[in-house]
């Protein structure tokens, strides 16, 4: 299994998935809670229909958006490479995980906002000293979702990224599929074998994960 059945061995498709998965889940995390704080604590004009329009775009299945996604990445140049990942990430296109920033804040008492500002801090200083460090466990939940999810995914690598170079473990298990016929055995061990930094994660990270899904539940 970790030969593979290609030029490439496993050690470099884990190599190429950790490049992918954890700039992408740092930058989720970064622009989503920013995103999140905009909309729980600053009532400017359009608030309620500019969320309304976020948590709507919750409803649109991963198959639609998939090739108006690759035209654009096709006409910015960026197919073929991790870009494709990092500018969404980046730009808190993942409406979920800004859902759940914002209802987690909205629990928070815009008390210590008001404190803050009496001491002299800014918005930003006092998302950053106040507010993100009670984030924690909305921060753990969205991290550890995006890493699952971008960890697994087989679709989005598939069609965006066809330098072998840059593979990543989900599609490389399908090389393990031939033309006429599976090798299961070697199959079963690669899957084993990719699984194993997802399962570790969660196992450290289970406290945290489920405080954070509680903490961020839809309060009346």
């Amino acid at each position: 299994g970790w030969k593979t059945t290609g030029t490439y061995t496993y050690a470099q498709y884990f190599i190429n998935t950790f490049a992918l998965v954890v700039p992408t889940t740092f930058l989720t995390l970064v622009s989503c809670s920013i995103v999140a704080y905009g909309f729980a604590r600053f009532d400017f004009p359009g608030n309620k229909a500019l969320f309304m329009v976020l948590i709507a775009t919750l409803m649109l299945p991963n198959a639609v958006i998939i090739i108006p996604r690759y035209a654009l990445f096709n006409k910015l140049g960026w197919l073929d490479s991790y870009m494709t990942f990092y500018a969404p990430a980046a730009v808190a296109c993942y409406p979920f995980f800004v859902f759940m920033m914002v209802q987690f804040l909205r629990g928070l008492p815009r008390d210590l906002d008001e404190s803050a500002y009496i001491d002299g801090c800014g918005p930003f200083q006092c998302f950053m000293k106040i507010l993100l460090p009670l984030l924690k466990p909305a921060l753990f939940s969205a991290g550890l979702f995006q890493f699952l999810w971008t960890w697994e995914d087989f679709l989005c690598p598939y069609l965006v990224i066809t330098n072998k170079d840059k593979q990543l473990l989900a599609v490389g298990l399908k090389m393990f599929n031939g033309q006429y016929s599976t090798d299961y055995g070697a199959l079963f061990a690669a899957t084993a074998i990719s699984i194993i930094p997802v399962l570790l994660i969660y196992l450290f990270f289970q406290k945290q994960f489920i405080a954070g899904i509680a903490a961020s539940a839809v309060k009346g």
